[in-house]
């Protein structure tokens, strides 16, 4: 099994910066990438970023050149710095684990993000 917990989560306005933290702990090596969704009020879960454990990573068209995603793989963690937000940024995020075996993603609790205009 592997356990998720996010942080850095809050309350920010429009055209500020937040950065979210997730780290990982139990079986690791089950992980072949780690990113992160969100979920509005209303809406389906939704990609904001991903990365592979080989480096590869992708965005959701929404954010692409406000956010980036890194990786410290010794701390097992994986951040996501966001820029330029806006208010439709608010929602959920969610730290992903994706998972050698498919359907069996990770997932952890999730974090607010509200972003006012």
């Amino acid at each position: 099994q592997v356990h998720l917990v996010e942080s850095g989560g809050g309350l920010v306005q429009s055209g500020g910066s937040l950065r979210l933290s997730c780290v990982a702990s139990g079986s690791i090596s089950r992980m072949y990438a780690m990113g992160w969704y969100r979920q509005a009020p209303g809406k389906q879960r939704e990609l904001v970023a991903h990365m592979t454990n080989n480096g590869y990573t992708s965005y959701g068209d929404s954010v692409k050149g406000r956010f980036t995603i890194s990786r410290d793989n010794a701390e097992n963690s994986v951040f996501l710095q966001m820029n330029s937000l806006k208010p439709e940024d608010t929602a959920v995020y969610y730290c992903n684990g994706g998972s050698m075996v498919p359907g069996d993603d990770y997932w952890g609790q999730g974090t607010q993000v509200t972003v006012s205009s």
